[in-house]
């Protein structure tokens, strides 16, 4: 068993403990092929709700400040995680996510760039529509929806969306108004899952 398939395993036995795990979607994963998996973005225990319910190994950009705490960084380098400097236009962290998915895996992606702090869906950064642009992958939408306290447990709903095929993000000589229509359809397809309106 890998240290990751080990870490899933552990990981999902503590969040059992408070938490009420919800999938739906589960057939929309593509197994055959390495594709970007987008999520709203509300909580810090996001990455690892998103990482339990796919099927396959989920490996995210992460600021480089993490990999220098001590265990953390250590832990999160051998789940997959890379690092990246934000705010710097970092192409080694761009070169890795791309080729993560080239070579068919799964790259977890927030595409509003960081958490909401109040819980809303806010717009999309470049990043995810960028680099399914230059992999040629397809970008799976996906939403996290914190629920009700049941007795001791809250529900978490995990909701993966119908694939957006690489044809339909047109970004081309990355023109503002490609990459705006790309993000829009992108976060148009999160706010569909979530029953909101898109930002």
């Amino acid at each position: 068993m890998s240290f990751y398939a080990f870490a899933r395993q552990l990981v999902k036995l503590l969040l059992k403990l408070p938490y009420r795990l919800r999938v739906e979607g589960i057939e929309q994963i593509p197994e055959d092929r390495g594709f970007l998996l987008a999520c709203n973005h509300v909580s810090d225990l996001d990455p690892p709700f998103l990482g339990v319910a796919c099927p396959k190994q989920v490996r995210y950009m992460a600021k480089e400040e993490l990999f220098r705490v001590p265990i953390l960084g250590f832990l999160i380098r051998h789940l997959g995680a890379f690092p990246v400097a934000r705010g710097k236009g970092d192409r080694g962290a761009i070169e890795k996510a791309e080729q993560i998915v080239r070579e068919g895996g799964v790259l977890g992606i927030f595409p509003e760039g960081g958490r909401s702090k109040d819980g809303k869906l806010h717009k999309a950064k470049s990043g995810a529509v960028v680099i399914a642009s230059q992999t040629g992958g397809d970008i799976v939408p996906a939403c996290i929806e914190y629920g009700k306290k049941r007795g001791l447990r809250r529900e978490v709903t995990v909701r993966f969306g119908e694939p957006i095929r690489n044809g339909e993000i047109r970004v081309d000589g990355n023109q503002k108004s490609e990459l705006r229509a790309s993000n829009q359809l992108l976060m148009s397809r999160i706010a569909a899952l979530l029953g909101v309106e898109a930002p």
